[in-house]
């Protein structure tokens, strides 16, 4: 027998004995040899493994950039010089932020064994006309397997028979409610995953009932081992990583042009080879911020501390920063806007005047929540509180039970006879229960409710018609509950029955929910729903949310097939669409491709398998932690623990001022190398010997600024952070505003060391040895200075307390003490040249230093002024 697995006619449409012909099977099974012989062609029933990667190979990985290349050359060249302290602190910065990296890219690798975990366990299949228990791994195509409760199953599957079958395909498809199952139905051939009734799909639960199906698709060929596939696909690079990698080239660049150029000039002007080699040696380790990768990891890792603490995970440290800079959440519904838990939410009680929307204390609600209670299956944890919310049964059985909790139906059934039931059967469409009250014998009776309205007294039908098309409209499930007495305990004696109501039910939206998506929109971050549910449930949810308005702002999954092979048309409906319905797992990553493609940052939220091809192909992804599958958390960047959504919005907030924090640590490096470089081309230009030793510029740049740069790293989020709009994808971290800001500031620096170096050479006429310790000292006070500066972009200095920061004042003072501590000290002091420099010329070189501040506050009142001028606040 020859199976083939490339149909023409999809397999979810061909009736059971169509797929039986054409994967060469019937019912009885196999036989071995044929198992065997198709094991061996197709494989075993594993997802695909990713291209795997040495933990050698991670580490090396983390020496890509230009800026690591540049420091690995500083430190080669200082180790051949015998510089060893210096090439020892470049060394040490390196390993760190190697470390760092390779730990995280680790992790990365065990994606897809979450994957697989999905599929691995035994199951019962017919082989040779037998039932034999098999390892999933070995089912091929064509292999009869048996269904029953609690299967999880283990492969694609075109059912041949059901018996009352119900399958949980939430993580999955994103569908709230179980999914009835029918072998004989012809669904669609473009029907989405959740309307293939036909179908089973691996990793999905059978929740209730029978069936027998044959394996129409194993492994890579299955729906989730196409989601594998995806998942191996190069993750996208969080926003931070790509605007470091530019930033980094930018510097480099710059850098090495300035160097070259005064390296060329004191050749020029008939400097020894040796020396300026040695000199451009320092100048590359002062204008490179190698401290650069520690203070930014620093930076990360304080945020990534504060958001531990209101329980997110972070599994990337880039990620912190990269949800700030978001401008897209596609969020899942259930399990993440919603509790995954169907409930009754509204109840329609029929009146003389047409009925209407039952009051909480009304007390028809108790005869209709006992009357549903009765003929529900299932069972609700309450009494002792070691059974406290403990739940077995279906979710609709569930939720009336709940609904009848506080009515002590348990004590009404014990009351009362049980003399027959109706289970539910997706071809009846309603479940009965008759029980012996008195001399009677009364059913209770609930289901679809053009079924049970036909079993019930003609009087009042049309008002409760108009109620059903009302509820549905919501995105409700609506079913009908009515009670009568009978004669007898069957299906035939069900006629003239009473309705007592309709009941509305939904899965209800996290408490946390509407708070968290309002708080995005206010940051500027548009929201948009993708979910599996039907359409009008979807549109409800986002109504309630005030994510969409009417049916136009709702795009299906049908719809986007439709539009997949014209990109530009498939983009505008993205792009338009406020919630995507009927979605497929690979439609949501498509969904998540296109908005990238648009210039969106994405971040995607999710829980199930579903979710992890997206999870993975987005800027950012956010997992649910408690409700969550391995397969979001491995493939996410974020892990909310407690699945709070409103956690995003704080996560928002602290990603900003991570962003900024790391802006600020950014200004101040760049700023003083920049000032650094301009104090040595300024006297090289003026015929001046070097104004600095290269022992000088390593001790400024990997001593005093060492220190203020981590400090600075621990600025708290500033006011309004979730006020702004978020930043461009392509916006450079090295921008108009940040250039400008080491441009002024770094030329401040730069003249006024320069003008120091100047006055004490030539005006005071100290020695060279005495001038370059004086400058020295200025150079640091400048840079305390301007640490201070850094504190904020816009605000200015005097409004930000001292106290929210003591780490900053205690580097600015460990500097200062720093420098008059070496100052006498042998064989420190000389080589510092700050030997002989009494500690009042140290203190008296603070003055001029404060002009770095006045220019600074200058500057940001002027930037104050101008953006309320913009914001019409000013005339």
């Amino acid at each position: 027998m020859q199976a083939t697995l490339s149909p023409d006619t999809p397999v979810h449409t061909l009736s059971a004995a169509a797929v039986l012909e054409r994967l060469g099977s019937d019912p009885g099974g196999l036989s071995m040899a044929e198992a065997e012989r198709r094991l061996q062609q197709y494989g075993l029933n594993r997802l695909p493994d990713a291209a795997a990667r040495s933990l050698p190979a991670v580490v090396l990985g983390q020496f890509r950039s230009p800026l690591i290349y540049l420091l690995l050359g500083a430190a080669l060249v200082s180790l051949l010089l015998g510089h060893l302290a210096d090439a020892g602190f470049i060394a040490v910065v390196l390993a760190m932020n190697a470390a760092i990296g390779s730990w995280q890219e680790w992790g990365a690798e065990t994606r897809a064994r979450a994957l697989r975990r999905l599929v691995r366990g035994h199951v019962e299949v017919r082989r040779d006309g037998r039932v034999c228990a098999l390892d999933t791994e070995r089912l091929v195509p064509g292999d009869i397997v048996l269904l029953q409760s609690g299967l999880k199953v283990p492969a694609d599957l075109r059912l041949i028979s059901t018996e009352a079958l119900s399958v949980d395909e939430s993580l999955l498809t994103g569908e709230s409610l179980a999914v009835t199952k029918d072998a004989r139905a012809t669904p669609a051939a473009d029907a989405p995953l959740g309307d293939r009734i036909t179908m089973l799909h691996a990793g999905t639960l059978v929740q209730a009932g029978r069936g027998l199906a044959v394996v129409a698709a194993t492994g890579r060929h299955s729906e989730v081992g196409r989601l594998a596939l995806a998942m191996h696909a190069a993750a996208s690079a969080p926003p931070l990583v790509r605007r470091m990698a530019r930033f980094s080239r930018q510097i480099a660049g710059a850098a090495l042009l300035l160097i070259g150029v005064i390296a060329a000039l004191q050749l020029l002007s008939g400097a020894g080879a040796a020396e300026v080699f040695l000199l451009a040696v320092a100048l590359a380790v002062s204008a490179i911020p190698e401290g650069l990768p520690v203070a930014m990891t620093i930076a990360l890792s304080i945020s990534v501390h504060r958001m531990s603490l209101k329980n997110v995970v972070v599994r990337h440290l880039p990620a912190v920063e990269g949800l700030g800079a978001c401008t897209v959440i596609a969020t899942d519904k259930t399990g993440t806007l919603t509790v995954n838990r169907l409930g009754v939410e509204t109840l329609w009680l029929p009146d003389d005047a047409g009925g209407h929307l039952a009051a909480p204390r009304d007390a028809a609600v108790a005869t209709l929540a006992l009357a549903a209670a009765r003929c529900s299956e299932g069972h609700v944890g309450h009494g002792a509180p070691d059974h406290a919310g403990e739940e077995t049964g279906d979710a609709v059985d569930l939720a009336f039970l709940r609904l009848a909790l506080p009515f002590d139906y348990d004590a009404v059934l014990e009351a009362a006879g049980h003399r027959g039931r109706i289970a539910y059967e997706p071809a009846l469409r309603y479940a009965a229960d008759f029980h012996a009250e008195g001399d009677s014998l009364v059913a209770y009776v609930k289901g679809a409710p053009e079924t049970v309205l036909a079993l019930c007294d003609p009087a009042g039908r049309a008002a409760a018609e108009a109620a059903v098309a009302r509820l549905a409209a919501g995105g409700y499930r609506v079913i009908a509950v009515a009670a009568g007495p009978v004669t007898e305990p069957e299906a035939e004696s069900l006629d003239g029955l009473t309705l007592l109501g309709l009941a509305g039910l939904i899965d209800p939206l996290r408490p946390e929910a509407a708070g968290a998506v309002q708080g995005a929109q206010a940051a500027g971050i548009r929201t948009v729903m993708v979910t599996g549910d039907h359409p009008l449930t979807a549109l409800a949810i986002a109504r309630q949310l005030h994510m969409a308005d009417d049916e136009a702002d709702v795009v299906t999954g049908t719809q986007l097939r439709a539009l997949a092979a014209d990109a530009a048309a498939f983009d505008a409906a993205v792009y338009h669409a406020r919630v995507f319905a009927r979605i497929e797992p690979l439609q949501k990553l498509a969904i998540v491709q296109s908005l990238r493609r648009q210039g969106e940052v994405v971040a995607v939220t999710g829980d199930g398998i579903n979710d992890a091809a997206a999870l993975k192909a987005a800027d950012i992804g956010v997992a649910m932690g408690r409700s969550g599958t391995d397969v979001a958390r491995e493939a996410a960047d974020l892990i909310l623990v407690d699945d709070n959504f409103a956690a995003i919005v704080a996560g928002i907030a602290e990603g900003r001022s991570a962003y900024d924090n790391l802006r600020k640590v950014i200004w101040l490096a760049i700023s003083t190398g920049a000032a650094e470089i301009m104090l040595m081309l300024l006297a090289t230009l003026a015929g001046l010997p070097p104004p600095l030793t290269a022992v000088q510029l390593l001790w400024i740049n990997l001593v005093t600024n060492g220190i203020q740069d981590v400090a600075l790293a621990f600025e708290k989020g500033e006011p309004g952070v979730l006020q702004r709009r978020p930043r461009p994808r392509h916006a450079a971290i090295f921008d108009r505003a940040m250039i400008t800001q080491v441009l002024v500031d770094g030329g401040v620096i730069g003249l006024l060391s320069f003008a120091g170096y100047l006055w004490a050479l030539q005006g005071a006429g100290y020695d060279l040895v005495t001038a370059q310790g004086l400058t020295l000292w200025l150079l640091v006070w400048c840079e305390n200075m301007q640490v201070l500066a850094c504190r904020s972009e816009r605000r200015s200095l005097f409004r930000i307390p001292l106290a929210a920061n003591p780490l900053l004042i205690g580097g600015v003072l460990a500097a200062q003490a720093l420098q008059f501590a070496v100052r006498d000290l042998p064989g420190i002091g000389p080589l510092l040249r700050l030997e002989g420099i009494g500690w009042h010329h140290g203190l008296a070189l603070a003055l001029p230093a404060l002009a770095v501040v006045a220019v600074s506050e200058i500057r940001k009142a002027w930037i104050r002024r101008t953006d309320a001028r913009k914001a019409g606040s000013l005339p």
